[in-house]
């Protein structure tokens, strides 16, 4: 069976001040999540799901809905604040959803294989999804066996401000433990992270994590099991965010879950801030440039 793609696109983009989503990089009118579902197509992917906000639902699906058509399945779910586990209540002052976590679980109705998670802003290049799509088409539905593709992370950060990664702890293959921190940044030829007044310096071959992860439908129920109990352990907290690393995180700990690593050597780039747009969009030429891509790629 084909491996499915998720693609996380609910996000408004503050920092990069539009919706980034489906800003154009390409010179046929691409934008990023035009390239990771053509990569997808290439590597064996069947399906792709967006999950958005319904501000944009129509002007996105009006965008890529001609485009795809008759050339991989897709599916279009909404990730809403008031999607959650039946039997859970949350603080009514919250106004926004709860994360990459709960984006996961809005998209479990529509998916039915093993699948892949990526970020709609995140240009990860062909060989993570060629990797991925190998591991996951080896999975049935109910394995525990899940995969994250790594990056090291001196290919993953921007020129113009700091950016939030999943810093990876690696022992023979597997993840054993993925922290999230929010505020990594090149500083005096160093990579550092930022916690309060204190910085950090990390390894610049360290591997972290993007947001690119492999699970099976088995994920979906222990995730919503976490998901409902972090919502009742939050209930002060109007802000808390349920990532995928901390359900992640949780499932190895106890044992639930493995998680096996699969490194790619591309250079991740991204659409972060505004003053990134220019240089994904000189990387895109220089891949076009190399046949990598077509000009043009669903002519």
């Amino acid at each position: 069976m084909k491996p499915v793609l998720l693609i996380l696109a609910a996000g408004i983009g503050s920092r990069y001040g539009g919706v980034k989503q489906m800003d154009v990089i390409g010179p046929s009118g691409e934008s990023i999540i035009d390239y990771s579902v053509f990569d997808a197509i290439k590597a064996g992917f069947g399906k792709v799901v967006f999950v958005l906000n319904k501000k944009i639902k129509d002007a996105f699906m009006d965008i890529y809905e001609p485009r795809l058509k008759g050339k991989i399945e897709t599916a279009y779910v909404l990730q809403e604040l008031d999607n959650i586990p039946e039997g859970v209540d949350f603080n009514r002052r919250r106004i926004k959803p709860w994360g990459t976590g709960h984006a996961v679980l809005a998209a479990k109705d529509v998916i039915n294989n093993p699948f892949a998670v990526i970020n709609a802003d995140d240009f990860y290049g062909r060989e993570a999804f060629e990797v991925l799509s190998r591991f996951l088409s080896q999975r049935k539905n109910n394995d525990t066996e899940y995969a994250m593709v790594g990056y090291k992370i001196k290919n993953t950060l921007s020129e113009n401000g700091s950016v939030s990664r999943g810093i990876c702890t690696v022992k023979k293959g597997l993840l054993a433990d993925v922290v999230e921190r929010t505020s990594i940044i090149r500083k005096n030829g160093n990579i550092v992270y930022k916690e309060g007044d204190r910085e950090t310096t990390i390894d610049e071959n360290s591997l972290v994590s993007m947001n690119f992860w492999g699970f099976t439908p088995a994920y979906f129920e222990q995730s919503e099991k976490m998901f409902a109990d972090f919502i009742r352990e939050n209930a002060d907290d109007i802000k808390a965010e349920f990532y995928i690393p901390f359900a992640v995180n949780k499932l190895i700990k106890s044992g639930e879950a493995t998680v096996r690593v699969l490194e790619s050597h591309d250079q991740w780039f991204g659409v972060t801030y505004k003053d990134d747009k220019a240089v994904t969009v000189e990387n895109v030429k220089k891949l076009i440039d190399k046949g990598v891509y077509p000009g043009n790629l669903w002519d």
